[in-house]
């Protein structure tokens, strides 16, 4: 059976690039938690609570600039963007986005203290990379090889 599958959203020549999804998890996810392999249930866990309090901080207190427009002229391309604003200040102030959901994220808005949020992400990633790590067990040293008779390890004596 023949199955058309088309691949999108990766730049040409490149089999398995995903260009724009790559940039935003090195911009998020491989900041915050690092490049372990993380595949315990305890550790998913983990990773959850450290997502959910992210979210908080991404949508509601790191600004984001938005692309307005792209026009090239010739080879260079000018692209216009528009004031920095959260996620958050955006949907406040969007026409389609409903007066319930406007109140509920202003309510947690009042709620959420960054610096505690920031506080609570640095001690769950702690955690996290004190398990991977003790999973991981003891680093292994190079075992260590013995030189021949005519290495320059021997002591040479020095006529002057």
């Amino acid at each position: 059976m023949k199955r058309e599958i088309t691949f999108t959203r990766s730049r040409p020549g490149n089999s398995n690039d995903g260009a724009h999804v790559e940039q935003k998890n090195w911009a998020i996810v491989r900041t915050v938690v690092g490049y372990h392999r993380y595949d315990t249930n305890t550790e998913l866990l983990l990773l959850n609570k450290i997502w959910a309090l992210q979210s908080q901080m991404t949508n509601y207190f790191y600004p984001q600039q938005k692309l307005i427009s792209k026009v090239r002229d010739g080879a260079k391309v000018i692209k216009k963007y528009d004031t920095a604003t959260t996620p958050h200040r955006r949907a406040e102030r969007h026409a389609s986005v409903r007066a319930e959901d406007k109140a509920i994220l202003a309510d947690t808005y009042i709620e959420l203290n960054p610096a505690a949020i920031q506080r609570k992400i640095q001690a769950l990633t702690a955690e996290l990379l004190a398990i991977t790590t003790a999973k991981a067990g003891p680093a292994r040293k190079p075992t260590a090889t013995r030189a021949s008779g005519d290495e320059s390890t021997n002591q040479i004596s020095r006529a002057s």
